[in-house]
């Protein structure tokens, strides 16, 4: 009979690792810190930033000199009202041309931005088999979430108050802005789409079908009042504003308390978010340092009653003589099943395994019986009359 037996030192690390490596995929995730950091940081800006008018703007340019304006990057905060640019680029030769502003199509409203959406909207009803149709999420964009958006833009400025001709202006500068916008809705409307003979088959597989089609218009009104939040640059006695991509605002409804207030509410979860989700995740991760150490300090215990090689050697030699005949196949041992069972594990009691095999069950960091799969403290063996 062969003398092959399951190896009665395994290895702790593997264990132990694996079950520590999934107790840190299965911890809280922790808020990101940059995101944390950038807000912070965004609202001192915002918090340090002068509130000015138009007409202040143009008293900031007569302190500087001509050479000095190219160079001069000022954090500002203008409010004003949209104007378009046309408005003051007037001459002769220009006052018989229309204005060059955008009209809405849908409503009489002028504006310098306009922002038109198509998105088409999916059904999904679930099949008599009770499938949905996942394929395409996996294989592609959700078609729930289609939509074709086209943004038309004309120069544009702020101005302040009523006033004519408009002397003092701030020239809006909107390239490389991915900034939200304070566009005004002024048009939506849903337009079903009519269902065709297959809409059925469709829905009775659980396939997504189409049911419509919303139109939205949005626009940035002439005379509408808003924030620029942004770098003022003064170029040939003309300041002009840009877009600041480490601030979170450039054009805005709001004014500057409603955006510190709103940047100092989300530090402020960000951070009690961080600091109880830092806390779980270092009492998850500590739990499961406890968890490894105590299994293994039993382990090592466990490990110290066993017998050495060379005691196994011999009891393997015994064995092997004592049961040199046939073995019933009930009493088999369940791991090796070439040797009779002779061990029974404590405290479920089921005599299972040969020695040999109970040893090397009762080595594991997490030994478990192999019929109830309960946890063995110990095993003892069982000798028959």
């Amino acid at each position: 009979m062969s003398k092959h037996w399951p190896p009665c030192y395994p290895n702790l690390l593997s264990p132990s690792t694996e079950q520590f490596s999934g107790q840190l995929l299965h911890t809280p995730p922790y808020v990101p810190f940059s995101t944390y950091t950038a807000n912070s940081k965004s609202l001192a800006k915002i918090s340090r930033a002068p509130t000015l008018s138009v007409s202040d703007l143009r008293s900031l340019l007569q302190n500087h000199d001509e050479d000095r304006q190219d160079h001069e990057h000022n954090l500002v905060i203008v409010r004003g009202l949209v104007e378009a640019k046309s408005a003051v680029d007037w001459t002769w030769k220009k006052s018989f041309r229309p204005p060059n502003v955008l009209l809405s199509h849908d409503s009489a409203y002028a504006a310098v931005i306009l922002q038109k959406t198509q998105t088409c909207i999916y059904n999904e009803w679930k099949g008599f088999l009770g499938w949905t149709s996942e394929l395409r999420a996996i294989f592609g964009r959700s078609l729930k979430e289609q939509e074709t958006t086209l943004l038309r833009t004309v120069p544009f400025i702020l101005v302040e108050g009523a006033q004519w001709p408009r002397s003092d202006y701030v020239i809006v500068n909107m390239d490389g802005s991915i900034h939200p916008l304070p566009l005004s809705t002024v048009y939506h409307q849903f337009q079903p789409v009519p269902a065709s003979r297959y809409t059925f088959i469709q829905a009775l597989f659980g396939h997504e079908y189409p049911v419509g089609v919303l139109h939205e218009e949005k626009i940035l009104p002439l005379g509408k009042c808003i924030s620029a939040v942004g770098i003022c640059n003064f170029k040939k006695g003309i300041p002009e504003i840009k877009s600041c991509k480490d601030l979170p605002y450039f054009l805005a409804d709001t004014t500057k308390d409603q955006m510190v207030a709103d940047l100092a509410f989300k530090v402020k979860i960000q951070l009690w978010s961080g600091i109880v989700l830092g806390s779980l995740s270092i009492g998850v991760l500590g739990f499961a340092v406890m968890r490894n150490w105590n299994k293994w300090k039993a382990w090592r215990q466990r490990h110290s009653h066993l017998p050495s090689h060379a005691t196994l050697d011999a009891v393997v030699s015994q064995i092997d003589e004592d049961e040199a005949g046939d073995v019933p196949d009930g009493q088999l041992c369940v791991i090796c099943l070439t040797r009779r069972r002779r061990s029974a594990f404590i405290p479920c009691g089921h005599l299972a395994c040969c020695h040999i095999c109970a040893i090397s069950v009762e080595s594991e960091v997490s030994p478990i019986c192999p019929i109830c799969r309960r946890a063995v403290q110990n095993s003892i063996r069982v000798f028959e009359c």
